[in-house]
């Protein structure tokens, strides 16, 4: 298991992240796949650190995010939570990890928690995954949910592509983040 010590005063939770949004302050969020950088970053002041898939590029040098696994996401995931103190670790949950029945995203999402010490997941979708966040809100597990530029989506897209240029594309994502 990845927690080794309780955690710290002023430790960021999810109702510290919606005060601050009630209050109108910006957030700081930063990538980390490993147990220094996550020191640094969190000795920095950032607010969230995203174990994210992209370490697949980063780290293993792949083509995209596609083949990043579960595996891979978890034990990135002890790492940074070890080094991490005071910012909320999300993990991304890898392609395929919810692109399966509820209940088995909801076994992933839990795992990626229990295991791996993410205090919150993040998946890319909007209206296509509403349902899939509210089971996962209603299971406990805190969710981000990634709109617009989805590198999981690079194979239906035809590459990176950005999102919401056209009016129309723009009122979509907004009404997507609205969910």
């Amino acid at each position: 298991m990845a927690y080794l010590q309780p955690d710290k005063e002023g430790k960021v939770y999810l109702p510290a992240i919606r005060a601050a949004k009630e209050r109108g302050e910006k957030l700081v969020c930063l990538t980390a796949y490993d147990y220094p950088t996550a020191r640094i970053v969190d000795e920095a002041g950032v607010d969230i650190i995203l174990v994210g898939d992209s370490m697949g590029n980063v780290i293993h040098g792949y083509g995209n995010t596609i083949p990043v696994s579960l595996d891979e996401i978890t034990s990135a995931c002890i790492a940074v939570k070890r080094g991490t103190e005071r910012a909320m670790v999300v993990a991304d949950m890898p392609f395929g990890t919810y692109h399966v029945s509820e209940n088995e995203s909801v076994r992933n999402a839990l795992r990626l928690m229990k295991y791996g010490g993410a205090e919150a997941v993040k998946l890319e979708g909007g209206r296509n995954r509403a349902d899939l966040v509210r089971r996962l809100v209603a299971e406990e597990i805190p969710v981000v949910s990634h709109i617009g530029l989805t590198p999981q989506s690079v194979y239906k897209m035809g590459g990176y592509r950005v999102q919401g240029r056209s009016a129309e594309q723009a009122k979509r994502l907004i009404e997507d983040a609205k969910l």
